[in-house]
């Protein structure tokens, strides 16, 4: 939320804007789903029947809507987007979108004829059975055109919030049943169970058609098998000997040693969906498995306030300049009467303003994250002040602005390869710091990072960020949509590999100037296709090293479990990737190495990074009285 020059914005809840090159980019949290949910009945939801051509209608037009398809691969989340999906009458000249305003519901067209009219121009029309208003499937968005009926017609709807609750608890159901079958497997029940959430991620789906010899008698087998539907036959020496259905495994010795196959197994009519795991990736996250069933599972470092500077009162201070404005308040660099030395940016909130729960919930969670951190690749966030009518976080002011304009400020808009080594090491290890404290970050851009006088660069704005515990999977729909990665988009659940994600996107804009996603398409869903469609799609430009295009890659691989820095070693395999060859980590972290840039300051509280513009706050502050803002005291 500090802003330097150039045109501004904050990360908000359910807000979007048009990211063009020389505009801030604005973050993106979806609303919560109000029930946990392991405490969601899917019973609770309501299904409606249609007939088998009406359901034959949706499906054609989902599998035709090229985001849709991708989001709703898997059968099962198809049939249950069609069967809670129901038809609505519309009116002719009825509003069913209007442009500007925040919707929740997806559309599919059944009867009728429709306007798309973007301000005061129809800029198409359509008749036929197609999907409109997609993007609420993953979050309740701001509407970029208004649809109106031109005549009488029929509609499907889907609410977005039911579909994404059942598939969250579709999700974890998954998950629980997974963890379950490796309980039964002799070789990994001995294993902490929050080792069993951890295989449980690694696990590839594999479908053999009827009658596919899934392994062969006598020949190597590397390859851990556990039945997810249909059956099995196993033959010795081509005789049957039993058949094996769902939750039953096979291959198991193949996890401890190379196995040469005992028995042949084949799919049964009418084929066979397996959870498989090959030898090497499962040695890869964990070492062999004789390791695996002893390792104790590490606690994550506990947090706990490091609240600074308790005596100081707001009353000492002299605000001197508003840094940056948000959606919910702004940033002011503040200094002490008496110690000149001391020197904040001082973020503040209208209590009376903040109404939402979410919101409210968001602000004590950053408070509490952030306060809990003390590295010197992360912003500090000393304490906290509440009033009846403000809300104020103390920080650690960066006068040399944030990444975001000193990309911007270069000349090619690019750093060099050199330049980019040292700013990716900073955060890579500010990233790091925040696994180790079970904390995800989840909106890594260069917005989001600070330039320190010393032209080392800190991570701030902690309202995304996430404390996760070693099994946890989350489901929020969070970060800024050049950066979010695939399972995120897909509704799948996902942990810490999000940041990795997020962390090859940053290298590539650090070199490239602008992101590997980037399109000029308002809603983004265009930039969501791109990144479904994975990095080996974009054209690399030819002036980035092929070392940096392998990091890239391999960072932003589209599977998690093949991600760079979610393997055993975790963010040591990234620190001794090629690229990073030539940084010498240790100078990195004592802060030993020369900066690419060094901010050029008169005295500390020099705001020439700043843009000087913001008008003053002149909004009369209401009082506030409500529970919620005791946590801030």
């Amino acid at each position: 939320m500090l802003f330097c020059r150039y045109k501004r914005g904050t990360s908000v809840l359910d807000e979007e804007r048009n990211n063009n090159v020389d505009e801030r980019r604005i973050g993106i949290i979806s609303k919560s789903i109000g029930v946990p949910p392991y405490e969601f009945d899917i019973k609770d939801i309501r299904k409606y029947p249609k007939t088998k051509e009406e359901e034959a209608e949706i499906l054609t037009a989902l599998q035709q809507n090229e985001f849709l398809s991708n989001i709703l691969l898997q059968e099962k989340r198809l049939q249950t987007c069609i069967d809670c999906m129901y038809k609505q009458h519309v009116d002719a000249n009825e509003i069913i979108i209007q442009e500007g305003g925040m919707g929740s519901h997806v559309y599919i067209s059944c009867e009728g004829s429709y306007e798309v009219i973007i301000g005061t121009e129809t800029v198409a029309a359509f008749n036929d059975v197609r999907v409109f208003g997609e993007l609420a499937i993953l979050y309740s968005v701001k509407r970029h055109a208004t649809i109106k009926a031109v005549e009488d017609g029929l509609v499907w709807v889907l609410d977005g919030h039911t579909f994404k609750t059942l598939v969250i608890k579709s999700a974890m159901e998954e998950q629980e049943e997974m963890v379950s079958f490796l309980r039964n497997v002799p070789e990994l029940n001995t294993a902490p169970i929050e080792k069993l959430y951890q295989v449980v991620n690694i696990f590839k789906l594999e479908f053999f058609k009827s009658n596919t010899e899934i392994i062969k008698q006598c020949e190597l087998g590397d390859k851990f098998y556990i039945i997810r539907a249909g059956t099995v036959t196993v033959e010795q020496d081509n005789e049957k000997i039993r058949e094996l259905s769902r939750g039953r495994y096979f291959g198991e010795v193949a996890l401890l040693k190379d196995d040469f196959r005992e028995t042949t197994i084949r799919a049964n009519p009418p084929g066979v969906e397996c959870l498989t795991l090959a030898r090497n990736e499962f040695i890869e996250h964990f070492g062999d498995l004789e390791e695996f069933v002893r390792l104790k599972n590490v606690p994550w470092t506990a947090l706990e306030k490091l609240e600074e500077f308790p005596d100081l009162h707001l009353n000492e201070f002299d605000v001197l300049q508003t840094l940056g404005v948000g959606a919910y308040g702004r940033v002011q660099l503040i200094q002490h009467l008496r110690q000149k030395n001391l020197v904040f940016a001082l973020k503040y909130f209208h209590a009376a303003e903040i109404k939402k729960p979410a919101v409210q919930q968001q602000l004590l969670n950053e408070r509490n994250l952030q306060t809990s951190c003390n590295s010197p690749f992360i912003a500090r966030m000393y304490r906290s002040f509440v009033t009846s009518k403000y809300i104020y976080f103390l920080l650690e002011v960066g006068l040399g602005g944030d990444l975001w304009s000193l990309i911007h400020t270069q000349q090619l808009k690019r750093f060099d390869e050199m330049s980019a080594k040292f700013y990716a090491g900073c955060v890579l290890e500010g990233i790091g710091y925040l696994h180790s404290r079970g904390i995800l970050y989840r909106d890594l851009k260069p917005e989001n990072i600070i330039v320190h006088h010393t032209g080392y660069i800190k991570l701030t704005d902690f309202g995304f960020a996430k404390k996760a515990d070693s099994k946890e999977k989350t489901f929020t729909f969070v970060g800024t949509a050049e950066y979010v990665a695939p399972e995120i988009i897909l509704n799948k659940g996902y942990d810490k590999g999000v940041d990795y994600w997020a962390f090859g996107v940053l290298i590539y804009e650090l070199l490239v100037g602008r992101t590997p996603f980037k399109t000029n398409d308002s809603s983004h869903l265009s930039t969501y296709k791109l990144i479904l469609k994975g990095i080996e799609n974009v054209v690399v430009p030819d002036y980035v090293s092929s070392t940096a295009k392998s990091i890239i890659r391999k960072l932003c691989t589209q599977s998690p479990s093949d991600r760079l820095g979610c393997q055993r070693t975790g963010i040591q395999a990234i620190k001794k990737h090629l690229w990073f060859g030539s940084l010498d980590w240790n100078k990195l972290v004592n802060q030993k190495l020369k900066p690419p840039f060094k901010p050029h300051l008169r005295n500390n509280v020099d705001t020439k990074y700043f843009d000087p513009s913001f008008p003053d706050d002149l909004r009369e502050p209401v009082d506030c009285f409500e529970d919620w803002l005791k946590e801030f005291d």
